[in-house]
């Protein structure tokens, strides 16, 4: 399993234009943020705007797109529209009907992620892990960049790499060339990194920081036949 180790959420007003400039400094593919304001307090962009990026990066840049929204099924066929390559949904916005959810992904051609929050235990995700392709442990609370990475929230990704070694694991908030090494230690090998990127002056050399802890810590081991 290839380790992809960074991913970028940007500055809405040059949305393309920074895109553009993270996917050249080496990111894997781009984490988009999509808040509607009722999960989460915040409001960023919804399909047309996903729809209008995908023509202004290269093609085949892979969407993963995080859906902050309280009702994630009404989202399905616009992100599909809207060329969304995964869709990763929140478990505390599923939690009556999960894989019914997951079926609607699947049939729209989508990868499907879950998220958990830093209050719900890893324990809810297991059922779900051989219908998902990533889980996304949240290291701070969603909806707000900038905010200090949770390193209690480690424990739930360790458990994951012990229990799936072959699953990918995306952690988000927080991350920086500071922090990698707790996340990358305990099993992350997908890292959603905001500020530590947009706001340095090398972004390249940071994300080469971050790939390579991910690349020193991670082992992969195939499942027992």
């Amino acid at each position: 399993m290839p380790n992809r180790s960074v991913v970028l959420n940007s500055d809405l007003s040059n949305l393309a234009s920074e895109s553009n400039r993270v996917l050249e400094s080496g990111a894997d593919y781009l984490h988009l943020d999509v808040m509607d304001g009722h999960f989460v307090p915040n409001i960023t962009f919804g399909a047309p705007v996903v729809k209008c990026l995908r023509s202004k990066v290269p093609k085949g840049t892979y969407f993963d797109v995080h859906m902050m929204v309280s009702e994630p099924k009404k989202w399905i066929r616009d992100m599909e529209d809207a060329g969304c390559n995964r869709f990763v949904f929140h478990y505390e916005s599923s939690y009556d009907n999960p894989m019914e959810l997951i079926r609607h992904i699947r049939e729209a051609n989508m990868d499907v992620g879950v998220v958990i929050n830093p209050k719900t235990p890893v324990s809810v995700v297991y059922p779900l892990i051989d219908h998902v392709d990533m889980v996304l442990v949240m290291t701070v609370e969603p909806g707000f960049g900038g905010q200090k990475f949770m390193n209690d929230m480690m424990p739930k990704v360790k458990d994951l790499r012990e229990r799936y070694p072959s699953l990918d694991i995306e952690v988000d908030g927080g991350l920086s060339p500071a922090t990698i090494d707790d996340a990358a230690r305990a099993g992350a090998n997908l890292i959603v990194a905001g500020t530590a990127v947009m706001k340095s002056d090398n972004p390249r050399e940071v994300m080469q920081s971050l790939r390579d802890s991910v690349n020193k810590w991670i082992v992969y081991k195939e499942p027992a036949k």
